[in-house]
């Protein structure tokens, strides 16, 4: 349904005086526009205001030909430089960005602009982003070798109480825990009171020959490469808690194990809040309270399935994968880890080829190994920085679109990333909101735009709701 036509004043807009302040989105029509501009909307046109240009893009629409707003803002550079330097900021002085009110102060913004540039580039709040940095930030100190109390108070939280908090929230265990992880004994992970495993297991075993992953039961198996060599991490899931233990034949460091820690985590979704999204879409939602996004440890994995499933089904995908990694992967006991990027550029396209790789498919995949391996493409690094930059080093790659760049975002953890143009997802909004055609790319980007800032957990919602009454 339409929405009601929001109020601005139309004198001060055709003036000009509400450009930079706003832009208006015609969503029916697929554009928007400057408030200043002489085209007006149609009856019945659905339109919907729009803070940022990257905001309006990412609904699906376009720039005004008439008005031409792209060219009026310079705001999504502007605002990813403004991004990066609070980044930068906090790596250099965490404990000058104790608060909200520091990164106010800081961007020298107002607090709803502040929002907006978060939601934008980081695809959660500004609360969320800086307990995760000041987590994140205290996780590394902790893996070197710092003491979880002093590593808290040097990432800028104000008490332990609150660090504690802050740390089981991202990472699903104590500060203390973080840093007694071995591999020998394994470790643990809290899981939500909600907590549904089927998504996780379901993910990670629908390859059931993969040499890499496997799952049964309540459990998943993966193996991963680490700064030590190879391991495999089993995941048991139980009720409240995740058992991990670790099967190597090397010795692991801390490094080694703390990406394990987050591997794990990954695998099973823990990585982002889903409350505010269940709250907000209880009409999705349905039977499926607890749903998460599985999230795949590697980038480059997720970037070489994206690659590889495009426009094929998921049967004839899966097999180029599994032959792919036994072709390349190395070997841990009965498994064997994905490829890294540089291994897959040593290797090249002709053996891609033999074992029934299109030319152009083995092209986009050895073209972003040799991007990776070359150090022109940090795929592993694009979720700590901004989205939007993220989508932009994406599709820059050859034989990569939007679609692709989102699948690997959604995999990857950004949370406001939709796959539009993806068959499944065309037919779920169809389902959803009733039309005689599937919605194309662009009609489905326009539809997914109520479901922001989690258009990654809503895609999820709409696959799963594929298999509803079945």
């Amino acid at each position: 349904m339409p929405s009601a036509t929001p109020a601005w004043n139309k004198a001060l807009a055709r003036k000009g005086q509400l450009d930079g302040k706003f832009l208006i989105g015609y969503m029916k029509a697929g554009t928007y526009s400057l408030p200043s501009c002489t085209v007006r909307a149609t009856k019945g046109e659905d339109v919907q205001l729009f803070t940022t240009e990257t905001s309006a893009k990412n609904a699906g629409l376009r720039p005004c030909k008439v008005c031409r707003p792209d060219r009026f803002h310079d705001g999504e550079k502007a605002s990813l430089t403004l991004f990066q330097d609070l980044l930068r900021g906090f790596s250099a002085s965490p404990t000058e960005f104790t608060s909200v009110a520091d990164l106010i102060q800081r961007a020298n913004l107002p607090v709803d602009q502040l929002e907006d540039l978060y939601r934008d580039h980081a695809h959660m709040t500004a609360a969320q982003w800086l307990r995760r940095v000041q987590a994140r930030h205290a996780a590394k100190a902790i893996t070197a070798g710092s003491p979880p109390e002093i590593a808290g108070a040097d990432a800028g939280f104000s008490s332990r109480k609150v660090f504690e908090e802050a740390f089981v929230a991202e990472y699903a265990m104590l500060p203390s825990d973080y840093g007694n992880l071995n591999a020998k004994k394994g470790f643990a992970l809290h899981l939500p009171t909600s907590y549904r495993p089927q998504e996780a297991v379901g993910y990670h075993g629908r390859d059931v020959q993969s040499p890499s992953e496997r799952a049964e039961g309540q459990r998943i198996w993966k193996a991963l490469h680490t700064a030590d060599g190879p391991a495999i991490i089993e995941i048991a899931i139980g009720a409240g808690r995740a058992t991990v233990k670790v099967a190597t034949e090397k010795n692991l460091g801390r490094e080694s194990m703390a990406f394990l820690q987050q591997s794990a985590l990954r695998m099973l979704g823990l990585s982002n809040d889903i409350s505010a999204f269940e709250q907000r879409h209880p009409e999705i939602v349905k039977t499926r309270r607890g749903l998460r996004v599985p999230l795949l440890p590697s980038a480059f994995d997720a970037l070489c399935w994206a690659i590889t499933g495009q426009q094929i089904n998921l049967t004839f995908a899966a097999a180029l994968r599994r032959d792919m990694i036994n072709l390349a992967g190395e070997k841990i006991y009965d498994m064997r880890v994905h490829p890294t990027a540089e291994q897959l550029a040593h290797l090249g396209i002709e053996p891609l080829r033999k074992i029934r790789y299109s030319g152009s498919k083995a092209n986009y995949v050895i073209s972003a190994a040799e991007q990776i391996a070359g150090g022109h493409l940090d795929i592993e690094g694009l979720l700590d920085g901004s989205a939007v930059a993220a989508q932009d080093a994406l599709v820059a790659q050859k034989g990569i679109g939007i679609w692709t760049a989102r699948y690997v975002m959604m995999r990857t953890g950004f949370a406001d990333a939709a796959p539009v143009g993806d068959s499944g997802l065309a037919t779920a909004l169809q389902r959803l909101y009733p039309s005689e055609a599937r919605p194309d790319a662009e009609e489905a980007g326009r539809l997914m735009f109520r479901f922001s800032p989690h258009r990654s957990l809503a895609s999820m919602h709409l696959w799963a709701s594929l298999s509803d009454g079945k």
